[in-house]
């Protein structure tokens, strides 16, 4: 089922499946946010708002507009 990044809980493993639109799409593929590459959600601030992932093997913090733009299938496998 797929879901927005920002709507996956802390401890789950998501594969992202693709982008909202392409004005964010550069630099999230600079990150290492791209389609087919599973991402694991480590930590969310209390007010919701940075998002702290695992992707690529390397801790990101993303906003949660960035995070609403990404669509991503929830998995049950971890990283």
């Amino acid at each position: 089922m797929k879901k927005r990044l920002s709507e996956v809980t802390a401890g789950k493993c998501a594969v992202i499946t693709e982008f909202e639109n392409d004005d964010i799409f550069l630099k999230l593929m600079e990150m290492g946010c791209i389609p087919g590459e599973t991402v694991k959600i480590d930590q969310i601030a209390p007010l919701g708002d940075p998002i702290s992932i695992t992707v690529s093997g390397y801790h990101l913090s993303l906003r949660l507009d960035e995070a609403e733009m990404i669509w991503v299938e929830e998995k049950t496998v971890h990283i």
